[in-house]
């Protein structure tokens, strides 16, 4: 099939893309390179650059490439930057999408798939997390991914439009054989942030709370290979020729790490100790979520390559350690 894959530079996007050609499809990449990679793309796939938001543009590619399946990653993720300015997050994570899924009705592509994210179910204390559980989220960046998922319901209803929605927990790792991996600027995530305090690129790494009521006092969460999730996503098509289609599907591996054992796991595979402090408790954090996966591995024949934080942090490792500034600048 013809996949047109928004955010196919970015972290999650690229990987997928890879995991597309590896599973026979044929991608085609839509990013604005905002904070995509033109390096994370491979040479052979085609790549338009522009805005997902521009009904136009989007049009013309959807019709001209005889899309099948879009896959949409294109959204901001920073939970604290949505907090500051949460118009430019539902800008593009909300109104970008509506005019996206406009595109997509004038020209006749009805199955999507949509990257939402764990953080819609807020701060609950049952865990794990199944696919059932009401949906609170407490950031715009977590509400921005909610109302996709209500307005997609609502599009099935009254277009015949087929979604498959993912929440993802961490999504983490790079690919295994070391082309592409995490590059965010900033920032934000674990793995490498203690890579990067390893290898002494910063020069610590701030660890926020050790009072909660986990093992260690440190935040539980559930990590995920990039990899994993590509997969299942891929899963999903054949499931979506119904139209009206609606699935939702969280996706981690159900065995969550703390905080500490993530420095500890780092420190091991990398051989190098991982400076850290302790600080105060984030606003905004919660002492755990991690998923219970079994929807997607029974529905979707989803397969985990990657069970644990060390097999994880290995590839994360083996991409920092052989591009210590990333892709470059």
């Amino acid at each position: 099939m013809k996949i047109l894959v928004i955010g196919g530079a970015g972290y999650i996007g690229s990987h997928c893309v890879r995991q597309l050609v590896a599973a026979g499809h044929e991608p085609v990449i839509v990013d604005d390179f905002s904070y995509g990679h033109r390096d994370a793309i491979s040479g052979d796939v085609k790549t338009y650059e522009g805005d997902l938001g521009n009904r136009e543009f989007m049009e013309e590619i959807l019709r001209c490439e005889a899309i099948d399946v879009v896959m949409h990653f294109a959204a901001f993720i920073n939970v604290g930057e949505s907090v500051a300015d949460p118009l430019k997050y539902y800008e593009n994570n909300v109104a970008k999408t509506v005019r996206l899924l406009e595109a997509m009705k004038a020209t006749g592509v009805g199955k999507f798939i949509f990257s939402s994210s764990c953080t819609i179910f807020g701060d609950t204390d049952e865990m794990p997390l199944r696919e059932n559980l009401p949906l609170n989220s407490f950031s715009p960046y977590g509400q921005t991914k909610q109302d996709v998922e209500v307005m997609l319901s609502y599009c099935a209803k009254a277009y015949g439009l087929s979604s498959a929605c993912f929440r993802y927990f961490n999504a983490s790792g790079a690919d295994p054989k070391g082309g592409i991996g995490e590059d965010h600027d900033p920032e934000t995530h674990l793995i490498p942030l203690a890579i990067q305090a390893a290898m002494g690129q910063r020069d610590k790494l701030t660890v926020f709370g050790t009072d909660y009521p986990t093992p260690d006092g440190t935040c539980l969460r559930d990590y995920v290979h990039v990899n994993d999730l590509s997969r299942a996503h891929i899963a999903s098509f054949e499931k979506l020729n119904e139209p009206g289609t609606e699935l939702h599907y969280n996706l981690g591996t159900g065995k969550p790490a703390s905080v500490l054992e993530v420095i500890k796991v780092v420190e091991e595979v990398s051989g190098l100790p991982v400076p850290h402090d302790i600080g105060p408790r984030r606003e905004g954090d919660v002492p755990a979520a991690y998923a219970f996966p079994e929807k997607a591995i029974s529905e979707l024949n989803w397969k985990i390559e990657f069970p644990d934080i060390r097999s994880i942090v290995k590839t994360a490792w083996k991409w920092h350690e052989s591009h210590p500034n990333g892709f470059e600048k």
